[in-house]
C-alpha cells in the first residue's frame, strides 16, 4: 500500500483534488492510501468549505489553519507545519498541485526529507519572474521525482529546461520522470457539467440567458492592488455592458472586494454603483461556476484555471493578463490576450464575438487522474 500526502490550500487545488481522490476510490483503493492536509491558505468558507461539501471530497485529514499574510510568513508557516506532519507521520510520498504557496511549501518541506515529491500541473511558464506563481512551479518541478504536466507545450517546456538530461537522482537512487497526462481539470469539468445543471439554479437567481451575458473573474494581485490596472479593467467592462447592452456577472473574490473603494478611481466606482449591466455577485461555489462558464457568451478572466474551462465549454477568452501559461488556447485563437489595456480588452470582446473557433482536444481525453494514479503505481512498485 502506497502512502501519499496531498497538499491542498486554494481552491483550483480543492477541486484538482476531487479528481485524483475519485480515481483512487473508484479503482485504485487497494493500492493507494491518500491523506489530505489543508493548508488553510484560503480561509474564507465560500472559497474553501464548501467545496469538500459540494464535491463529495473526503474532509482534510489535517489543517494548518494559516490563514492569510505575505507570502514568506504564510509559506513559512505551512513549511513548519508541513514538516511536523511527516515527521510525525511516515509517507511514501508528497502529493501537490499547481503553482500556489502550498505547493511551494509541500515541496520544500518533503524535500529536506527526502520524500518523494508528485507535481501534478508540471511545466507551465509563463516565463514571468515577478509572478509568484512562477517562482513556486519552477522551484516544485525541480524538487519532484514524478512531473505530470497537463498538455504538449508543458512537456516541452520541461525537455527545454533539461529535465530529460538531468543526472539528479531521488531516494533509492530513482531519476526523474514526466509525464504528459492531459488536464486533471478537464476530468471534472466532464464529471461535473451534469451534475450542475441537476443541482444549481445560478442561472434564474440572476436571471441570466443562455449566450447573452459575460462572465468575468479578476484576482490577480497585480490586477487588484494596481490602481490604474484595475481602473483600466473596469472601464472597459462598464464600456462593453453599456455598448453592448449586454450583462456583465462578476463573481467577486474576497481580494478584490476589498480593494474596489480604494483602488479604483472615484469616477469608475461610482459608474460601478449605478451600472445596470454589471453585477457583482459574491464567490460561488465550483458547480455555480460551471453553468456560468458553460451558458455564457465570452469569458473574461486573469484565472488560469477559468481559461481552461472556457475552452473546455468552447467559449472564447479575453485574457487579462500580459501573458498566459496556456499558450495552446491562443494558437487556437480561443482566447486573445488583452491584458489590463481598456481599448484592448474592447477591441478583444469584439474579435471574439463572431469568431469561428476550433477547440482541438489539447487538454487530453478527460483520464488524467487514472493515468495518474497507475504511473504512481508503476513508480513505488
Amino acid at each position: 500500500m502506497i502512502k501519499i500526502l496531498s497538499i491542498i490550500g486554494a481552491r483550483p487545488q480543492i477541486i484538482k483534488a476531487a479528481a485524483f481522490s475519485r480515481a483512487v476510490k473508484n479503482k485504485f483503493s487497494s493500492f493507494i492510501n491518500e491523506k489530505i492536509l489543508h493548508t488553510g491558505q484560503h480561509y474564507d468558507f465560500n472559497m474553501s468549505q464548501i467545496f469538500f461539501d459540494e464535491l463529495d471530497i473526503p474532509k482534510p485529514d489535517f489543517n494548518l489553519n494559516v490563514g492569510s499574510g505575505s507570502h514568506g510568513e504564510q509559506t513559512a508557516k505551512m513549511i513548519s507545519g508541513i514538516e511536523q506532519l511527516l515527521l510525525n507521520e511516515p509517507f511514501d510520498a508528497l502529493l501537490v498541485y499547481g503553482d500556489t504557496n502550498s505547493t511551494l511549501a509541500g515541496a520544500v518541506a518533503a524535500s529536506k526529507l527526502h520524500i518523494p515529491i508528485i507535481h501534478i500541473e508540471a511545466g507551465l511558464r509563463s516565463f514571468n519572474m515577478l509572478m509568484p506563481e512562477e517562482i513556486n512551479r519552477i522551484v516544485c518541478d525541480h524538487l519532484s521525482s514524478l512531473l505530470f504536466t497537463p498538455t504538449e507545450t508543458g512537456f516541452q517546456n520541461l525537455k527545454n529546461e533539461g529535465f530529460f538530461t538531468s543526472k539528479s537522482t531521488f531516494k533509492n537512487g530513482k531519476k526523474r520522470f514526466v509525464f504528459n497526462s492531459g488536464d486533471i481539470m478537464y476530468d471534472n469539468s466532464l464529471h461535473f457539467a451534469q451534475i450542475a445543471e441537476k443541482k444549481s439554479n445560478i442561472l434564474q437567481k440572476y436571471n441570466l440567458i443562455t449566450d447573452h451575458y459575460v462572465l468575468v473573474t479578476i484576482h490577480r494581485d497585480n490586477n487588484t492592488d494596481d490602481c490604474k490596472r484595475l481602473t483600466a479593467i473596469f472601464t472597459a467592462l462598464l464600456d462593453i455592458a453599456e455598448d453592448n447592452n449586454i450583462k456583465i456577472i462578476l463573481p467577486l473574490h474576497p481580494r478584490t472586494t476589498k480593494l474596489l473603494q480604494t483602488n479604483l478611481s472615484s469616477v469608475v466606482y461610482k459608474r460601478l454603483n449605478s451600472s445596470k449591466q454589471l453585477f457583482l455577485i459574491p464567490p460561488v461555489s465550483f458547480l455555480e461556476m460551471i453553468l456560468l462558464e458553460k451558458n455564457a457568451k465570452i469569458i473574461m478572466t486573469d484565472s488560469g484555471g477559468v481559461q481552461k474551462e472556457a475552452y473546455f465549454f468552447q467559449k472564447p477568452c479575453v485574457i487579462l493578463r500580459p501573458e498566459t501559461e496556456w499558450v495552446e488556447i491562443v494558437e487556437q485563437n480561443a482566447g486573445i490576450i488583452a491584458d489590463a489595456d481598456c481599448d484592448r480588452i474592447k477591441k478583444s470582446y469584439r474579435e471574439l464575438l463572431n469568431k469561428k473557433i476550433t477547440y482541438l482536444p489539447v487538454f487530453g481525453k478527460g483520464q488524467a487522474a487514472e493515468y495518474i494514479v497507475e504511473k504512481i503505481i508503476d513508480y513505488f512498485t
